[in-house]
């Protein structure tokens, strides 16, 4: 098998805001595996939370052999190079794809799921309420979710969930992004509870000796995020959290996000599966095992000014993956390699 890569820019419809700071555009690593004369093609979205960059990611790709047997996913996963989860996604997706193409089935049908998980979250990035309400407003109907990010760290955290809440009657999350103190959490979430919060994710710094305590006196359920990368961190987050926040791009892949439920489940774990800013590439190895998921969030490719890879169905608020063999999408002409 052969590998290339390339950083591709994507620019975002709208100034995205969490409580670490804004962006308006998103530098990606998309990789080629070529199998004979078919492809599979994934998507990296490295974390800068976690020091990944497209250029680490493109310098350990360089280092990447896959051997010739596409199906051997065990044997390439071992010979991987430490680190880089976002890059290990990518081939992770790239192979998942190859290995549709040549079988003639959806990714989805080769890990035995079923096509349509959870509706979809709506992220409402970080502004002051009115904003916020305002952006809610702007897509009343169209989604049956929405995500609020707070952690402004100016006591109006409350107030912004409140002002959504008035324009919109659908179920609401929020996601903190480790900006709150445990008595900023304890203050605040009885009040999120109030106003009907499905979750409250991450509200903690990672590792925050709070967390049991907070997850024993939370009338909400608390998903940890930054709290769980992969399948050996999923024991430790069930002491702080009633619920896992699963990323490819964060766990290295599907592959691995496939244990993490399962283990999840096991330890009677909530599962919400997220994503980054990122395209329909993607998003498309996300909606493959979204079914497996009390909670979706994969907008990544609806929040750009153009997806170059058309192909998930947004159907009733679901993001569906393609019927089509591998990941189903296919590179729009205007961004043809």
């Amino acid at each position: 098998m052969q590998i290339a890569a390339q950083k591709v820019t994507l620019r975002l419809a709208e100034t995205f805001t969490i409580s670490r700071g804004s962006e308006d555009e998103a530098d990606v690593v998309q990789v080629e595996i070529r199998h004979g004369e078919v492809a599979g093609y994934g998507e990296a979205a490295p974390i800068e939370r976690y020091d990944e960059s497209a250029d680490s990611a493109l310098a350990w790709l360089e280092q990447v052999s896959l051997g010739d047997d596409p199906f051997a996913l065990d044997e390439i996963a071992d010979a991987l190079p430490p680190g880089e989860q976002a890059a290990r996604c990518a081939v992770d997706a790239a192979l998942y794809d190859l290995q549709g193409k040549l079988t003639g089935q959806p990714v989805y049908k080769l890990l035995g799921l079923r096509r349509q998980g959870p509706p979809t979250s709506w992220t409402i990035w970080l502004g002051d309420p009115d904003d916020m309400a305002r952006r809610a407003e702007k897509v009343r109907g169209r989604f049956k979710r929405l995500k609020l990010k707070l952690g402004a760290g100016d006591g109006l955290d409350v107030d912004r969930v409140r002002a959504v809440r008035g324009v919109s009657d659908v179920p609401l999350q929020v996601d903190v992004n480790e900006a709150w103190s445990l008595a900023e959490a304890i203050e605040a979430i009885p009040q999120l509870a109030e106003l009907g919060v499905q979750y409250c994710e991450q509200p903690l710094p990672a590792g925050d000796p709070g967390g049991p305590e907070l997850k024993a006196r939370s009338p909400l359920p608390i998903y940890v995020d930054e709290d769980c990368h992969t399948l050996e961190d999923v024991a430790d987050c069930a002491e702080r959290a009633h619920g896992l926040t699963v990323k490819l791009a964060k766990s290295g892949g599907i592959r691995e996000a496939v244990r993490m439920a399962h283990a999840g489940r096991a330890l009677g774990l909530g599962l919400m599966l997220g994503c980054m800013n990122e395209s329909g590439l993607a998003v498309a190895a996300g909606a493959a095992c979204a079914s497996l998921f009390d909670h979706v969030d994969l907008d990544g490719n609806l929040l750009l000014v153009e997806d170059p890879w058309p192909g998930v169905e947004f159907v009733d608020g679901v993001q569906l993956p393609a019927d089509a063999p591998g990941l189903g999408v296919r590179e729009a002409v205007s961004h043809t390699r």
